[in-house]
């Protein structure tokens, strides 16, 4: 006999508010329904009523993972809408924190990845790795998770010595090519819980608009960094990671080969710092009228930032598009056919935020 069964809003997959409504014809699912939007947060219209500086610290707040993203992507709005180009060293140190940040972000997903398919003790290695990412982190921006780095016009902390991060990046590679993506990709039992399951076509992809690492493990090759390259992605050589089958298994591969890259991003990086100031103006510069949008690689995929100035202390308009939010909803067509037991693997491989959709 069909059912229909609720999971969420509040479940034990995901510590924020998120409600999918599927029904089953015994343990297989038959169709599902997203439901976002629990906890609205009114961050864009909050953002209109502060003046320049303090939006940064608010827009930092959208997500918790992803914060620097954000903050950043909303000063190179401002930027261009001002004409102000960077310093080549600020370019650099954005690069190395949104490239650390995805370390993070990745490394979060794998350990509840792990942990959604029975697998404690990797969720423990995996979460040892994410600890270092983020003393790495703390060194570098004083803070573990809004770090504060990014000012219209460049950075405001610099790095020092470079080669002191070195060593931490040895580590993460070790620990990634000897036990992170060996476990995930050889071991019988995660291949078990993620080959072949929760599949989305590269067609479907197309038709759910899916952005990011959900997108190129559905074979779409589509990454800012690479399309439409900011910052020091094309001083550094990018590349992206892509795979065809569209299963989980392919988004635990994309990240995990994704990570690996960002070492090498954020190793060239910091070798080829370039010497120089680390802002174009010193205190606020001034915001004249205009407009900008600005697309960035975030970690769960593209971020879109419009934002509207008409010269005043304030911004005039500030809209935002995150991953998260055109990605969500493409669980209604991965789970149809799924077994009932595999809906949680299937919604974490989405890597949902749901801080950054109910900005």
């Amino acid at each position: 006999m069909p059912y229909s069964f609720p999971l969420g809003p509040y479940h034990p997959a995901l510590e924020e508010p998120f409600k999918v409504k599927v029904q089953c014809r015994g343990e297989v699912i038959d169709s599902a329904t997203v439901e976002v939007g629990f906890s609205f947060r009114g961050i864009e219209l909050l953002a209109q009523k502060r003046n320049w500086v303090e939006v940064i610290t608010l827009i930092e707040r959208v997500c918790g993972i992803c914060s620097n993203t954000h903050a950043m992507t909303f000063c190179m709005a401002a930027e261009t809408i001002a004409g102000i180009e960077i310093p080549k060293r600020a370019t650099h140190i954005r690069t190395i924190i949104a490239e650390l940040e995805r370390l993070h972000s990745h490394l979060l997903w794998a350990g509840v990845g792990a942990e959604d398919i029975g697998f404690h003790s990797l969720f423990m290695e995996v979460f040892t790795l994410r600890e270092l990412v983020m003393d790495t982190l703390e060194a570098i921006s004083g803070n573990r998770v809004n770090y504060g780095m990014n000012c219209i016009g460049g950075v405001l902390r610099d790095i020092p010595d470079p080669k002191r991060y070195l060593p931490a990046l040895d580590t993460l590679s070790k620990g990634l090519a000897e036990i992170v993506i060996p476990t995930f990709t050889e071991n019988p039992t995660a291949l078990a819980r993620t080959r072949g399951v929760g599949q989305l076509t590269q067609q479907q992809a197309v038709e759910w608009a899916v952005v990011g690492p959900v997108a190129r493990a559905s074979g779409l090759d589509i990454d800012v960094r690479k399309d439409q390259p900011y910052l020091s992605y094309a001083d550094l050589g990018f590349e992206s990671v892509v795979r065809p089958e569209g299963d989980v298994l392919a988004r635990v591969v994309v990240r995990a080969l994704e990570m690996v890259e960002s070492i090498r991003l954020i190793r060239e990086a910091l070798l080829s710092l370039p010497v120089g100031p680390l802002r174009a103006t010193e205190g606020l510069p001034e915001i004249p009228i205009g407009e900008a949008t600005i697309r960035t690689e975030a970690p769960r995929g593209e971020a879109f930032y419009y934002v509207a100035s008409e010269g005043g202390a304030t911004p005039a308009r500030v809209k935002i598009r995150t991953p998260s939010f055109v990605n969500i909803p493409a669980i209604e067509a991965m789970v149809v056919g799924q077994p009932l037991a595999d809906l949680s693997i299937i919604q974490a491989s989405v890597d949902p935020c749901i801080s950054c959709t109910d900005r």
